[in-house]
């Protein structure tokens, strides 16, 4: 079955690309045209087509290369934009915990020790012991 249809595409490919007849010059004078351009249908079939089959496949497994290359490509370079935003959230989360560690170690000062309460409530608060007057300084 794909024989019969090559077969048909041959020819129509023949037909297409016959050389088209002058107005002064008979239909014989055209095949003969013809004939002398491309050959008999069965000399052109003898070659195998007008391209032959190996023109095909090398343009298809060069064309099957070329859009492997691209995805290979794209791909390489999505993948070193990932690494890179790995990298850089990785030294935030890092960064994240130094500060989170130092945060605990302040809490569980501001939980036992008393200086560290009453340095916290004068910085933070602008609280006063009851024996200390403020002076107002401008």
């Amino acid at each position: 079955m794909s024989r019969v249809a090559n077969n048909y595409w041959i020819d129509e490919r023949i037909r297409a690309q016959r050389a088209l007849p002058r107005a002064t010059s008979s239909l014989a004078s055209v095949q003969q045209i013809s004939v002398e351009l491309i050959g008999t249908r069965s000399e052109v079939r003898r070659r195998g087509g007008i391209v032959p089959a190996w023109v095909v496949f090398g343009m298809i497994l060069l064309a099957v290369s070329a859009v492997c290359v691209t995805v290979n490509l794209r791909t390489r370079a999505k993948a070193q934009v990932a690494a890179s935003q790995l990298s850089l959230m990785e030294s935030d989360v890092k960064g994240l915990r130094e500060v989170n560690a130092a945060l605990k170690n302040d809490v569980e000062r501001l939980k036992s020790d008393p200086r560290s309460i009453e340095l916290a409530a004068r910085v933070r608060l602008n609280m006063v012991r009851s024996n200390e007057y403020i002076v107002p300084v401008e």
